[in-house]
């Protein structure tokens, strides 16, 4: 039986999700990469929530990354193929995210980090992308985001040398938003949370959709997106409040 677990608490219209292996660090298991998995899609699925907070449990990590034993369950390289993409169920949720990244967040944890859409790290944290230097290059997308975040020259830094950087760095490189004490995280990413989750939802949602477009289409469309999205709200806006 492994351990760890994902849990998923919603209240006040934020719902929180919580890497819960400290002992660990946070290593996300194959089991723990289905509960994600699984939460995203409830998340998507309950109108109650309006924002999520993704955070690791205890003080050391924020999360690891992919446990190690979990890569080697799989008894092929095809298998592996098709495993749980949990960077990519963070990705898929519609509602905004923030992630409250303290401690280690590695390879596969920053993933995570950067499937979020906004990212408060605490004065501890220590961020790298190690994958290079066991041989392989990280599958939940690194390659792909950090380049269109800090630009092609630091992307390449982080990814070809595997070396961690620390929080100030990570600001400086806009791979965070906000840099706060330890002590101050928590309160930080609840109160960011608290206050996306009073504005209205199809506003937040389609601000989210809107700009995650523009990572991908070519200006013209973008521009046509966001004209639908403008529609979509003054619709809303018109059909009563709570919209």
């Amino acid at each position: 039986m492994e351990d760890g677990q994902v849990t998923l608490e919603v209240a006040e219209g934020v719902a929180t999700l919580t890497l819960d292996r400290p002992a660990k660090h946070n290593a996300i298991t194959n089991a723990m990469a289905e509960q994600l998995m699984h939460h995203a899609r409830a998340i998507n699925a309950n109108d109650a929530v309006r924002a999520v907070l993704l955070r690791g449990a205890g003080t050391r990590a924020f999360c690891a990354g992919m446990d190690l034993r979990a890569i080697e369950a799989f008894p092929t390289a095809w298998d592996f193929r098709h495993r749980p993409d949990y960077p990519g169920a963070v990705r898929a949720i519609r509602k905004p995210v923030v992630a409250a990244i303290k401690g280690w967040a590695l390879g596969g944890g920053f993933e995570l980090a950067l499937a979020a859409d906004i990212r408060i790290a605490a004065e501890s944290s220590r961020i790298g992308f190690p994958e290079v230097t066991r041989g392989w290059v990280g599958g939940g997308g690194a390659s792909q985001m950090l380049p269109r975040v800090a630009g092609f020259g630091q992307a390449m830094r982080l990814l070809l040398t595997g070396e961690p950087i620390d929080g100030a760095e990570a600001l400086r490189l806009r791979l965070v938003e906000q840099l706060v004490p330890d002590a101050a995280l928590e309160v930080a990413a609840r109160t960011l949370c608290a206050r996306l989750a009073a504005l209205s939802p199809v506003a937040v949602q389609a601000v989210k959709a809107a700009v995650r477009q523009s990572l991908e289409a070519p200006l013209t469309a973008g521009l046509a997106y966001e004209n639908e999205m403008n529609v979509l709200c003054l619709a809303a806006m018109r059909e009563g409040p709570g919209r």
